[in-house]
C-alpha cells in the first residue's frame, strides 16, 4: 500500500496551485480565492476523512473559471499520486447523504479509467462568486486527473447551496468507503493492474 500521501503544484499563466493531501484524517485547510470553492472542497475533505492544504491564486479578475478547474485538477492529481498502485483498497464505494430537502447520491470505481456523470440539476447562476457551472466542471476536473470513475446526481432538493453540499458530501462518503484499506495486499482488479 502507497503512504497514502501526495505533494502537487501546478503553474500557469492562469493559476498557481499548490496541495498536500493524505488521505486519513487530519486538518483541513483550503484558500482559492473563491469562498463557495474552500467550503466545497473543505467539505469533500472533511466527510471523506482526508487531510488538505490547498492554496491557489487565479486570474479571477477574468473569472472564476481557471481557477476552480485548475484546484480540481491538482486535488485530482494528489488523490491519484496517494492511491499509489490502489493495492488493497476496496476500489468501489457509494453513498446518499441529506442536507435538509436535498438528497444526492455518489457512486464511485477507483478504476483507472477517468469518467465523469453529474447531474445536480443547480437553478441559480452563481453561489457565492462560483459560476454553478463550475461545480459539475470541477467534479468532472477532479474524475480525470484523479483518474477515477464517478456519477454524482441529485435526487431531490430545492436549495441550490443544499444540492450542491449534498452532492460534494455524497461523493466525500463514497470516496471515503473506495480508499478504504481492505487488509489485503492485492490490486483490486481480475487485470491486476488499476
Amino acid at each position: 500500500m502507497s503512504t497514502r500521501r501526495a505533494h502537487v503544484t501546478r503553474e500557469t499563466r492562469e493559476t498557481r496551485v499548490e496541495a498536500e493531501l493524505l488521505l486519513s484524517p487530519g486538518p483541513t485547510t483550503v484558500d482559492t480565492g473563491i469562498p463557495f470553492l474552500d467550503h466545497m472542497l473543505d467539505s469533500l475533505c472533511r466527510h471523506g476523512g482526508f487531510s488538505l492544504r490547498l492554496e491557489a491564486r487565479g486570474d479571477l479578475e477574468i473569472d472564476d473559471h481557471h481557477s476552480a478547474e485548475d484546484c480540481a485538477l491538482v486535488l485530482g492529481q494528489a488523490f491519484d499520486e496517494a492511491l499509489g498502485d490502489r493495492r488493497g483498497i476496496a476500489r468501489f464505494g457509494h453513498a446518499y447523504a441529506p442536507l435538509d430537502e436535498a438528497l444526492a447520491r455518489a457512486v464511485v470505481d477507483l478504476s483507472g479509467r477517468p469518467f465523469s456523470h453529474v447531474d445536480l440539476g443547480l437553478k441559480r447562476e452563481r453561489l457565492g462568486t462560483l459560476a454553478c457551472e463550475n461545480l459539475t466542471h470541477v467534479i468532472a476536473s477532479f474524475a480525470v486527473a484523479a483518474r477515477a470513475t464517478l456519477h454524482v446526481e441529485l435526487i431531490r432538493g430545492e436549495n441550490d447551496h443544499h444540492r450542491a453540499e449534498a452532492a460534494f458530501k455524497a461523493l466525500a462518503l463514497a470516496l471515503r468507503a473506495a480508499v478504504s484499506p481492505t487488509g489485503s495486499s492485492e490490486v483490486p482488479s481480475t487485470k491486476g493492474v488499476l
